[in-house]
C-alpha cells in the first residue's frame, strides 16, 4: 500500500466518523433540558437528512413542550424522503397521546401529500381534544381531493360553534379554504340548522362502518405508503355526520353565529375573524338572521 493511498483511507475514515459523531451529538441534543439546544439539534438533523432519524424525530414531536422546537422538528421531517416520513406519521395519528396526534397531523399538512387523505377520519376531524381537531381541520383543508370539498364541509359543519375564538377561527379558516362549496352547507346551518345530506361518495355513503378508527395504516395500491381505500372523510368509510363523533347537526350553541361569521369571511376575507364573529353575535342578539346577504 502506498503512502498516498493510506492517507486517502485515513481521510475517508475520519470524515465518516466525524459525520457520525455530529449526528449522534444532534440526536442527544434533542433531549437536552435547554430549549435552545433542542432547537439547534433539530436544525442540525434537518440540515443533514438521514432516514435513520425519522422515527426519533416523530417521537420527539410527541413529547416536545416548546412550540418553536416542535415546528423545527416538523421542518426537519419535511427534509426527509416522504417514503419514510409518511408511514411513520400515519401511524402516529392513531396514537393515544394528544400531542402525538396533533403534531403528526400538522406535519402531514406541511408535507402536502394527498396519500395521507384517507387517514383524516371523522374521529380525527371531531376529536374531543381541540388541539387535535384544529390540526385535523387544517390538514384536511390542504389534503382534500378535488371534488370532495362538499363532503368535507358537511363533516366540518358539525363542529360549528365549538370551543373558544381560536378554535372557531381555525374551523372557519379551514372551511373558507374549501371555497364556494361551503355556501350551501353554511346556508343549511343557518336555516334548518342541519347540514344538507352529503353526496353518495361523501360522508354517510357507508354509515355502517363508522364505529371508530380502523386498523393501522396499510399500503395503498401502487403507492407503497398510506392507508388503503375505504377511509377518510369522503371515501365511504363511515364518515357519517349523523353518527359517531360527528353529530348530524351542529351540537354547539353558537353554531348559527359561527356559520354566519364564516360565510362573511368567505365573501370578504379581509375583515378578519374577530370582527366577523362579533358582528354575527350582534345580529343574533338582535334577533336578525343575516340572510339579507343571500
Amino acid at each position: 500500500m502506498t503512502r498516498s493511498s493510506l492517507r486517502a483511507e485515513e481521510v475517508v475514515v475520519v470524515t465518516v466518523t466525524g459525520q457520525g459523531t455530529r449526528a449522534e451529538r444532534a440526536l442527544r441534543g434533542l433531549e437536552d433540558e435547554r430549549a435552545s439546544v433542542r432547537l439547534s439539534a433539530a436544525l442540525a438533523v434537518g440540515s443533514a437528512p438521514d432516514g435513520r432519524y425519522v422515527e426519533v424525530l416523530v417521537e420527539r414531536c410527541a413529547v416536545e413542550p416548546e412550540f418553536f422546537v416542535r415546528d423545527m422538528l416538523t421542518w426537519a421531517l419535511t427534509r426527509h424522503p416522504v417514503s419514510l416520513t409518511l408511514p411513520a406519521l400515519l401511524r402516529e395519528v392513531r396514537s393515544e397521546r394528544t400531542q402525538a396526534r396533533s403534531q403528526a397531523l400538522h406535519t402531514l399538512s406541511k408535507l402536502g401529500d394527498r396519500r395521507a387523505w384517507p387517514a383524516l377520519t371523522p374521529e380525527l376531524l371531531c376529536d374531543a381534544e381541540d388541539e387535535v381537531a384544529r390540526s385535523a381541520w387544517r390538514a384536511a383543508a390542504v389534503l382534500v381531493p378535488d371534488g370532495e370539498e362538499t363532503a368535507l364541509a358537511t363533516v366540518l359543519a358539525t363542529q360549528l360553534g365549538r370551543g373558544g375564538q381560536e378554535t372557531q377561527r381555525s374551523l372557519s379558516r379551514a372551511l373558507v379554504a374549501l371555497g364556494e362549496p361551503i355556501e350551501p352547507v353554511l346556508h343549511a346551518v343557518m336555516t334548518t340548522k342541519t347540514p344538507p345530506p352529503p353526496p353518495d361518495s361523501g360522508p354517510g355513503s357507508d354509515a355502517g362502518s363508522g364505529s371508530g378508527p380502523g386498523p393501522g395504516p396499510n399500503p395503498a395500491p401502487g403507492s407503497g405508503v398510506g392507508p388503503g381505500p375505504g377511509s377518510g372523510p369522503g371515501s365511504g368509510s363511515g364518515a357519517d355526520p349523523d353518527s359517531g363523533p360527528c353529530l348530524g347537526a351542529p351540537a354547539y350553541a353558537g353554531a348559527y353565529a359561527h356559520a354566519l361569521a364564516t360565510r362573511r369571511l368567505l365573501r370578504d376575507p379581509d375583515i378578519g375573524f374577530a370582527f366577523a364573529i362579533e358582528e354575527a353575535k350582534r345580529v343574533v342578539a338582535l334577533g336578525g338572521s343575516g340572510r339579507g346577504e343571500d
